[in-house]
């Protein structure tokens, strides 16, 4: 169920689709000299900036590149607002927009965009002079899925309004959005183009990104293994270690931490894995809080390739293969991926954060939490299914007794069809009805 208006291509080119960093892009431009957007090859950063720019140098040009190594300032010459494309393939581009900046404050002067993380970082962070924007995949809203009638900045206010509406997104409408990718140049695909060119961009990652990081692979297939297992393990806090083992199999011989560790470094760099930090309040004295991170991957269509899926297979509870043998809740992890993909593009444009809350043990948790400036939070559990019932809310009541005035407020995104609220005061929402 694909809003038409924005899957319309034209002249064989994707046509632009209204983005939500588009009206944070927009604030910021009028006030701040230097912005970079920041996030994995494919999201649209491109698209977005060029939409602002009147001048435009792309480094991935080899022609543009080699102006820029000479000498940088050249770049920085032309019209304003300038845009620097993928900018870290000459990362002393960065150093010398600063100091442009440091000469002339005025807003509204450099877009810079950059997929990765240099492998040669600039000799200043930019702090106070470049300001950085995530951008993320399409979210739900993006994508034309539904009306967003629940928005979470009023959530966050601890005032929203009327909690109540239907859609006609059911279940098949996630599994095909959490298929189709939220990368704007590849979801309107289908079938096997869809397929190829996922793997497309999988096998770009190991053969082309990851070598630019100056990440070696010696042995590629250890490395597709660990990435699928890494897939395998995502919304979950499986320990590395746990992934690696995955990875190898009954191999008894496993390969090196300091082989690995540098696998999960470099993706995080490149924006392709973008796991979920865990939440500790600083004001509240929850004890044995667990640490680790979840896992996610910065589009939950990637971890279907790696794990050979697809929307038949999920709707049918098949498993990820003999290697990884996920438990048959893999399909309710990569909808909580999806939901947490685009809570992080709402929480962003609200200046809040997302986290997750875990005691060790497992013995309490709560999927994502959404924190803003002061503290308080908004606590959301996730859940694949059409009801909602004790069992699903009994973590969120439990964190509201502990958190009382912190807590402003706690949900469940859910694939139901009806948004209400419980007599117990927890929201239920369906993921399609959710908003910035």
């Amino acid at each position: 169920m694909q809003n038409k208006r924005l899957t319309t291509i034209l002249g064989g080119r994707v046509a632009y689709r209204q983005r939500v960093v588009d009206d944070e892009l927009d604030d910021l431009i009028q006030q701040l000299p230097a912005i970079a957007l920041e996030g994995a090859r494919g999201v649209g950063k491109t698209s977005t900036a060029e939409r602002r720019a009147r001048t435009v140098y792309r480094l991935d040009d080899p022609a543009h590149r080699v102006v820029a190594e000479a000498d940088p300032s050249l770049v920085l010459a032309g019209k304003g607002p300038l845009l620097v494309d993928e900018w870290q393939r000459v990362p002393s581009v960065w150093d010398a927009v600063r100091r442009s900046v440091d000469r002339d404050s005025s807003p509204g002067r450099f877009l810079l965009t950059g997929s990765a993380g240099p492998k040669v970082p600039p000799t200043h962070s930019g702090a106070g002079r470049i300001a950085s924007l995530r951008m993320r995949p399409l979210s739900l809203l993006e994508r034309g899925m539904g009306e967003p009638v629940v928005s979470l900045k009023r959530l966050m206010s601890g005032s929203p309004d009327s909690i109540e509406g239907t859609t006609a997104a059911r279940l098949a409408d996630y599994v095909h959005e959490i298929v189709c990718s939220g990368f704007p140049g590849i979801r309107p695909l289908s079938g096997r183009a869809l397929r190829v060119q996922l793997d497309g961009y999988l096998r770009s990652i190991i053969d082309v990104d990851l070598p630019e990081q100056g990440l070696t692979v010696r042995r590629p297939q250890l490395l597709e293994r660990w990435l699928a297992a890494y897939a395998a393990a995502t919304a979950t806090t499986a320990s590395f270690e746990a992934i690696r083992d995955a990875a190898t199999g009954g191999q008894a011989e496993k390969p090196a931490r300091a082989t690995t560790i540098p696998y999960r470094e470099t993706l995080e760099r490149l924006w392709i894995a973008d796991p979920v930090p865990a939440w500790t309040p600083s004001r509240n004295r929850l004890s044995r809080l667990g640490q680790p991170p979840k896992h996610h991957l910065v589009d939950p269509a990637l971890a279907v390739r790696m794990l050979g899926l697809d929307e038949d297979a999920l709707l049918r509870g098949e498993t990820a293969g003999e290697t990884m043998r996920p438990d048959g809740a893999l399909l309710g992890r990569l909808f909580e991926s999806l939901v947490t993909q685009s809570l992080r593009v709402y929480a962003q444009s609200a200046e809040c954060q997302v986290r997750h809350f875990r005691l060790h043990g497992g013995r309490r948790e709560v999927d994502l939490i959404v924190e803003r400036g002061d503290q308080r939070v908004l606590a959301i559990e996730v859940k694949l299914g059409g009801a909602v019932g004790a069992e699903d809310v009994r973590h969120l009541l439990w964190l509201r007794a502990q958190l009382g005035d912190d807590l402003v407020g706690a949900l469940v995104v859910y694939t139901g069809a009806h948004a209400f609220r419980r007599p117990d005061g927890i929201y239920v929402v369906p993921a399609a009805m959710l908003g910035p």
